[in-house]
């Protein structure tokens, strides 16, 4: 069961980011001093999860900037998820990253949005404080998800162009699509060094299921930043949200803001 959401039940209200091309992008801003924080979620999460509000909580408490949205085909946003890919999920943050922001910003990527985080890192070096991954998946369409396809599924995906797998999340599973596994090999990053220097915080269950806890040790291998610390937590999920964990979160973007 997820933990319980420690976030205040006020939040700001739905905003839409109106683009020239594409359907817009719903988000929540609170204003505040920097650096700011943007939360990037995972595959088929929202901005109403657990980290995405606590998160929330903890810059209204402080007063500091924040930023939480939904992806293209996620949550209030518009787009057929069928259409989504990784690229436009990167072009989803950096335009949120330029458009909602202003100064230097400690991007929080969960799972996938650990991946979209660091292309958006990529992207704007220049606006990027630090950053904090939570079991971070970068290249997860071909690291994670072909060993997940039985033979039989991966014939339906050849033949249909997209596959439906189970998911711990959601009854009706998940759905994949040629068209994302093929634009992510675009955007992969674990074949060589990854050019980001700022400080890098990578948390990590060693229970997690969904993304084992060694992708994390071969980010921080390829990072180039001299300041990447991995924190293994013996009995967390692949969510890492239960109190302890968001506990741990909060002091972890603490000491990331006193440096």
């Amino acid at each position: 069961m997820p933990a319980r959401d420690t976030a205040s039940t006020t939040a700001p209200d739905v905003a839409s980011l109106a683009r020239p091309y594409g359907p817009a992008i719903a988000y929540r801003r609170l204003t505040g001093k920097a650096p700011g924080i943007v939360f990037l979620g995972g595959f088929r999460s929202d901005m109403t999860g657990t980290k995405a509000l606590f998160l929330e909580e903890y810059c209204r408490q402080s007063g500091r900037a924040y930023v939480r949205f939904d992806y293209f085909g996620h949550g209030e946003s518009g787009g057929d998820f069928g259409e989504a890919t990784i690229g436009r999920w990167r072009e989803d943050a950096v335009t949120v990253i330029d458009s909602l922001t202003e100064g230097p910003q400690v991007l929080i990527g969960s799972s996938m949005g650990g991946w979209i985080m660091l292309l958006a890192a990529l992207a704007r070096p220049e606006r990027i404080r630090a950053l904090v991954g939570i079991a971070p998946a970068p290249d997860f369409t071909e690291e994670l998800l072909p060993k997940r396809l039985t033979p039989e599924k991966r014939r339906e995906l050849d033949e249909k162009g997209m596959v439906t797998l189970p998911s711990a999340y959601d009854p009706a599973g998940y759905l994949y699509t040629r068209a994302l596994i093929e634009d992510g090999r675009k955007h992969l990053l674990l074949g060589g060094p990854i050019p980001i220097n700022v400080p890098i915080r990578l948390l990590h269950g060693l229970a997690d299921v969904s993304v084992p806890w060694q992708l994390s040790l071969r980010l921080a291998e390829r990072l180039t930043s001299p300041d990447v610390t991995i924190t293994l937590v013996k009995s967390g999920d692949h969510r890492l949200s239960s109190e302890a964990s968001l506990v741990r979160l909060a002091h972890t973007v603490d000491a990331l803001l006193a440096e």
